[in-house]
C-alpha cells in the first residue's frame, strides 16, 4: 500500500506516530525552501510540511499532482478548526512525486459551465462536493440492498442485449455482427424479464438496473439511467404499498437520519381535481377549485363559454407587474390568459370583478375560501390546459411565496391511474404507463367500448411533486394481455412476433405479481434537496445526449460498418 492513513483520519491523539500518506496536492505555500502542502483524498485534507532537503521537488510542484509523504504527526502551531485534521500536520521525512500534473485546463473549484465540467469530468469529480454525492449514492444503493435482502428479495441480473419491443420510447439498437440483418435492443427497463422471473418462481426479485431510452431531449432526462427495480409474486396492491413504504422509509432513515411519517395516498382523479396534476407537491395547500358552474352565468364571455374554469388563491394582493409575469407564464403552458381579481372588504375588486354580480362574487369567495387582500387567479379552457397551467403556476407560486419548508420530504402514493390515454398525434389509445398493467376488474367491460373509462391497478410514488417511482399489479394471464393489446390496435400477428415469449410464459402458470421501480439518480438528488440528476451520475451525458469528455456518440469506421453489413443513409 502507498499509504498507512487517509487524509481525513489523523487527529491530535495521533501526534508522534510515523505515517505515510498519498493524495493530490490541493494547495502549495512556499516559505523559502520550506513548502506547506495541503494533501487531499476523498476522505479529507491534511497539511504536510516538506523541508529544504526536498526543495528541488517542491519548487517545481503543481496543484493536483499526486504525491506520497512519509513523516511524523506533529501538533500544528496554529490549528485550523474548520478542518477535521486541523490540529495536526505531517512533518515529512520522505517525499515522492508519483505523478506531476500539467497546468490545469480549468479551476476545479470555480463555477464552471456544465459542458466544461463534463469535458473534464475526471477533474470535476475530485471536488469534495462531488465525492460526497458519489458516496451518498453508494450508501443509498447499499441501504436498498440491505432492506430488500432482509425481506427475502433476491438480486438477479437481467439481460442487456434483448429483443426490441415497443415500450414507449425508442430503443437503442445494437446490430448483430454474427446474425446479419438482425439487431438487439438495449433495455428501456427490465419489465418483461422481471415478469418472466415471477413466472419462473423467483417470487421476490430486485435489481439496481441500468436502463437506456432513446428519448427526445429534455433537461431533466438522461439517455441512460439507473432504477431500483422490485417485483413480487402473490401480492396485491396493498402489499406493495406496505413493503415499498417500509423499504423507502428505512433507506431514508439509514442515509439521512430522518424518520419519515407514513406516506399519503391520493387517487389519480382526486389529484387531478385538487392539484391539476398526477404529481402533487403536498407540502403546501393552494388547491385548485373548480368554479365552472359558479361563473357560468356571468357577463365575462370567456368564463361563460369555457368547458372548465378553475381558480387558485394567492395569499397576497399581487402587483400588476406580477400578474403580467404570471399571465405570461400561463400562456407558456398553452393557456389563453390568466384572469384575476382581489378580495377587498368581503367583495372582489379589480380585474374581472366588474363582470361578476354580487351573488357570483359571494359564491366565489366562499368556494375558494379567500381571505382579505388575497388574489384569485383563473384559467378557463379545456380541462387538460386548465389543469396543466394552474398546476405549474401553483408550483411556481409555492416556491416564490415560500409556502413550504424545503427540508421536508413528503412522499405520496398516487393510485388508480387510467390504463389508457388518447394520443392526438397517432389518433389511437396508448398505455398511460405500459401495456402490462392489470386493469381494475370492474372496468374490464370497457376495454373495447370505452377505453378511456378503464382504470388500472397502477400507482406512482411522488416526493415533493416529483415522480420517484412507478409500478403496478401486472397482467399475469395471456387472455387479458391479448385483450389489452387488441384494444391498442396490436394485431394477433404483431403480438406473437413482439411478445410471443411472454404470452407463452403466461400460458404455463404465471402467478399474480406486481412491483415498482425507483429512479435511483433522482432519488439521490431529491434526498439532498437538489434537482440536477447529473451531479449524482459519475459520467452523465449533456443536454444533447453527448459526452464532451470521450466524444460519444462517434461515427463508426468503414471496417466496423462492413462487419455489420451497414451503411449510413443521408437523412
Amino acid at each position: 500500500m502507498h499509504k498507512t492513513h487517509n487524509c481525513g483520519e489523523l487527529r491530535s491523539s495521533d501526534v508522534g506516530k510515523t505515517v505515510t500518506m498519498a493524495g493530490w496536492v490541493q494547495a502549495i505555500r512556499l516559505h523559502g525552501h520550506i513548502a506547506f502542502l495541503d494533501i487531499r483524498d476523498r476522505y479529507g485534507i491534511t497539511q504536510a510540511t516538506v523541508g529544504e532537503s526536498f526543495s528541488e521537488l517542491t519548487k517545481e510542484l503543481r496543484r493536483e499532482s499526486v504525491v506520497k509523504i512519509t513523516g511524523q504527526v506533529a501538533k500544528k502551531p496554529s490549528p485550523n478548526m474548520r478542518l477535521a485534521t486541523g490540529e495536526i500536520e505531517i512533518t515529512a521525512t520522505n517525499f515522492e512525486v508519483l505523478n506531476m500534473a500539467e497546468p490545469l485546463p480549468i479551476e476545479i473549484e470555480a463555477d464552471n459551465s456544465d459542458d466544461i465540467r463534463l469535458r473534464y469530468r475526471y477533474l470535476d469529480l475530485r471536488r469534495p462536493a462531488m465525492q460526497h454525492r458519489l458516496a451518498l449514492r453508494d450508501s443509498i444503493a447499499a441501504a436498498f440492498r440491505k432492506h430488500l435482502r432482509s425481506r427475502g428479495f433476491l438480486e438477479i441480473e437481467t439481460p442487456l442485449l434483448i429483443k426490441s419491443t415497443p415500450e414507449g420510447a425508442r430503443d437503442y439498437i445494437v446490430p448483430s455482427r454474427v446474425h446479419h440483418g438482425k439487431s438487439y435492443a438495449l433495455p428501456q427497463s427490465p419489465q418483461l424479464y422481471k415478469q418472466l422471473l415471477m413466472a419462473s418462481g423467483c417470487e421476490r426479485y430486485f435489481q439496481i438496473a441500468r436502463c437506456l431510452r432513446d428519448e427526445d431531449l429534455r433537461a431533466d432526462r438522461q439517455p441512460e439511467f439507473t432504477q431500483v427495480d422490485i417485483e413480487m409474486s402473490f401480492v396485491e396492491q396493498e402489499d406493495i404499498f406496505t413493503i415499498g413504504e417500509e423499504v423507502v422509509r428505512n433507506v431514508v432513515h439509514d442515509v439521512k437520519g430522518v424518520k419519515l411519517p407514513h406516506f399519503t395516498r391520493i387517487a389519480y382523479d382526486e389529484s387531478m381535481d385538487r392539484f391539476g396534476c398526477d404529481k402533487p407537491d403536498l407540502r403546501f395547500g393552494m388547491e385548485l377549485t373548480d368554479v365552472t358552474y359558479i361563473v357560468r352565468t356571468c357577463d365575462f364571455q370567456v368564463f361563460a363559454t369555457a368547458p372548465m374554469v378553475k381558480c387558485i388563491v394567492v395569499p397576497a394582493a399581487l402587483q400588476r407587474k406580477d400578474i403580467e409575469r404570471y399571465t405570461d407564464f400561463a400562456k407558456e403552458q398553452k393557456a389563453k390568459g390568466l384572469a384575476w381579481t382581489v378580495t377587498k372588504q368581503g367583495q372582489l375588486d379589480g380585474g374581472i370583478a366588474k363582470f361578476l354580480t354580487e351573488e357570483v362574487q359571494k359564491n366565489l369567495i366562499k368556494a375558494v375560501d379567500a381571505k382579505e387582500d388575497q388574489t384569485l387567479l383563473f384559467v378557463a379552457d379545456r380541462p387538460k390546459i386548465v389543469n396543466d397551467a394552474l398546476a405549474k403556476l401553483r408550483n411556481l407560486l409555492g416556491k416564490e411565496y415560500k409556502l413550504y419548508d424545503p427540508s421536508i420530504l413528503h412522499f405520496a402514493w398516487v393510485t388508480d391511474f387510467p390504463l389508457f390515454e388518447f394520443d392526438d398525434d397517432l389518433q389511437t389509445w396508448m398505455p398511460a404507463h405500459h401495456m402490462f398493467t392489470m386493469p381494475r376488474a370492474e372496468h374490464m367491460q370497457y376495454l373495447h367500448t370505452d377505453p378511456g373509462k378503464v382504470h388500472a391497478q397502477c400507482y406512482d410514488l411522488v416526493l415533493n411533486g416529483v415522480e420517484m417511482a412507478s409500478g403496478s399489479i401486472r397482467v399475469h394471464r395471456q387472455d387479458i394481455q391479448r385483450e389489452i393489446m387488441k384494444a391498442m390496435g396490436i394485431t394477433e400477428e404483431q403480438a406473437r412476433s413482439k411478445f410471443g415469449f411472454l404470452l407463452e410464459a403466461f400460458t404455463y402458470g404465471a402467478p399474480p405479481h406486481g412491483g415498482f421501480a425507483i429512479g435511483m439518480d433522482r432519488f439521490c438528488a431529491m434526498l439532498e434537496g437538489e434537482n440536477d440528476i447529473r451531479d449524482y451520475i459519475a459520467f452523465p451525458k449533456n443536454k444533447s445526449a453527448e459526452c464532451p469528455m470521450d466524444g460519444s456518440p462517434s461515427p463508426l469506421d468503414e471496417h466496423q460498418l462492413d462487419e455489420l453489413g451497414l451503411s449510413y443513409k443521408k437523412l
